[in-house]
């Protein structure tokens, strides 16, 4: 299957500039939650394009540089930890993908969206659009927001690992691994840690 397919539908139903949107960092224990959002020339071929987890490193590194060079439009947003408290990282999944989309320049008739909900309890996807599961290894475009995302989003963990070194940030970029809930035993919660996903780690204390 062509990684173009989705994009293809649209563009012969007289969609002319089609984004892609996904998020990165929807079940780490601390940082923000980031969703890029991707307007490729058409065809654009990008090797070694797919799902920004299957993606080595070295090689998201270099796809995003090409991403960000040869892009119609790009653009990533994100959401805080402590709005991911309060209104639920459903909520802000959404809040920062329609938040990416709406950033782009020019703006996008269509988006193709990663995953199964497009809406939540407090925000839904506003713009034309359409959902599809495993999009990240479907289709070009959402691989390519999904690039965007996660180099953001480990970027910023690395630089959280300065501010806040006691936690190793840099090595599991918040997830909850071990070594993140052994320093999580250690030192306690730091001021980004989601502390709506620490309830199971506090009862357990």
């Amino acid at each position: 299957m062509s990684l173009w397919e989705f994009e293809e539908a649209c563009w012969s139903s007289g969609k002319e500039l089609v984004c892609g949107a996904d998020e990165a960092g929807a079940g780490p224990l601390a940082g923000r939650v980031y969703a890029g959002a991707v307007i490729l020339p058409r065809h654009l071929e990008l090797e070694g394009l797919n799902d920004s987890k299957q993606v080595s490193p070295k090689k998201r590194d270099q796809l995003f540089a090409q991403i960000q060079e040869k892009a119609v439009a790009w653009a990533v947003a994100w959401v805080e930890p402590d709005e991911i408290d309060e209104i639920d990282i459903l909520n802000s999944r959404i809040k920062a993908m329609q938040a990416a989309i709406d950033l782009l320049t020019p703006p996008s008739d269509y988006a193709l969206i990663d995953g199964n909900r497009d809406k939540g309890s407090r925000y839904s996807l506003t713009c034309p659009h359409e959902l599809i599961i495993k999009g990240d290894s479907r289709s070009a475009s959402i691989a390519a927001a999904s690039i965007l995302a996660k180099v953001c989003r480990d970027r910023y963990m690395v630089e959280m690992a300065k501010q806040y070194p006691e936690y190793q940030f840099e090595k599991h970029k918040g997830y909850g691994t071990k070594l993140h809930y052994e320093l999580l035993d250690q030192y306690g919660p730091s001021p980004i840690h989601r502390r709506s996903f620490l309830k199971k780690w506090e009862m357990g204390r």
